[in-house]
C-alpha cells in the first residue's frame, strides 16, 4: 500500500490516541469525515493497523517487578522452537518473546510479575520446565527510561 501524507498523519495520530473519533481525526488531518473513514478502513484492511488497545498501569494492578530473561535452548530445531513458543505464549506474565541473535541466548522474554516470589514461581516451575530450555539469565528492570509503542511513520 502506498502511503501519502494523510495516511501517515492518520497512523501517527491513532498511535498517540486510538480513541479519537472519526470526526476528530478528520478535523486534525484536514479531510472531511467520509474520506477520512475510508482511509482508516483501508489502513485496517491492508493490515497496517492491526488493532486497538488500552494501555494499563501495571503497578496499579499490583505488578511491581519486570524482568528480561534470556533463554538458551538445547537444540535449534523447528519442532523445539515451535514447542517453546507455544508454551511461552500460554503464560500471561510474558509480555514479549523475541527470537534473537548475537547473544549466547536464543530468546529474550519480557515478563511482569507481582513480586520476587511470583518471579521465582514463574521461572522455576513453569519456564524451566519447558522442554529444551537449558539456560536462563535474568535481569531486573530498575526503571523504564523510554517506553513507547508507536512506530515512526
Amino acid at each position: 500500500m502506498e502511503l501519502d501524507r494523510y495516511d501517515r498523519h492518520i497512523l501517527s495520530l491513532l498511535q498517540e490516541d486510538g480513541r479519537l473519533t472519526n470526526q476528530e481525526l478528520a478535523e486534525r488531518i484536514g479531510l472531511s469525515p467520509s474520506p477520512c473513514l475510508r482511509r482508516v478502513r483501508a489502513l485496517e484492511e491492508s493490515g497496517l493497523i492491526t488493532g486497538y488497545r488500552a494501555v494499563v498501569d501495571a503497578k496499579k494492578l499490583g505488578y511491581s517487578l519486570m524482568a528480561l530473561i534470556h533463554i538458551s535452548m538445547d537444540q535449534h530445531t523447528t519442532e523445539r522452537f515451535e514447542n517453546f513458543e507455544r508454551k511461552i505464549g500460554e503464560l500471561p506474565e510474558v509480555l514479549e518473546c523475541l527470537l534473537i541473535t548475537g547473544q549466547s541466548a536464543d530468546y529474550q522474554l519480557k515478563v511482569i510479575v507481582r513480586d520476587m516470589d511470583a518471579y521465582h514461581d514463574l521461572l522455576l516451575h513453569r519456564i524451566t520446565h519447558i522442554e529444551g530450555v537449558t539456560g536462563v539469565h535474568s535481569s531486573f528492570v530498575l526503571r523504564r527510561v523510554i517506553e513507547k509503542a508507536a512506530v515512526p511513520v
